[in-house]
């Protein structure tokens, strides 16, 4: 399924945290083409501080397990655009 992060972040909890990976069509400055998979972690200001720390607690194992490299975190569904994430991803090669 077609999604742009900005129908993504309409689907993530607002006041809930989440692990989201995400799959997205990135054009390079050179006018490649690739598909890195996106590891998110939406951890919102005014989630249950339980949730959180468990949230926390799991991710930098699920994130070593997935073998996953592109690893950002957002703590407001708002942040969660496309130029948001252009701007994440262009400090990778």
């Amino acid at each position: 399924m077609n999604i742009s992060p900005e129908e993504l972040k309409m689907e993530l909890p607002e006041r809930q945290p989440r692990f989201v990976v995400y799959s997205y069509k990135y054009t390079h400055a050179d006018g490649r083409v690739s598909y890195p998979l996106c590891f998110i972690f939406s951890s919102p200001v005014g989630c249950k501080p339980e949730q959180q720390m468990m949230y926390a607690g799991s991710k930098n194992r699920l994130v070593q397990t997935a073998e996953l490299t592109k690893v950002f975190e957002i703590r407001t569904t708002d942040d969660l655009t496309e130029a948001w994430l252009q701007e994440k991803l262009s400090f990778f090669r």
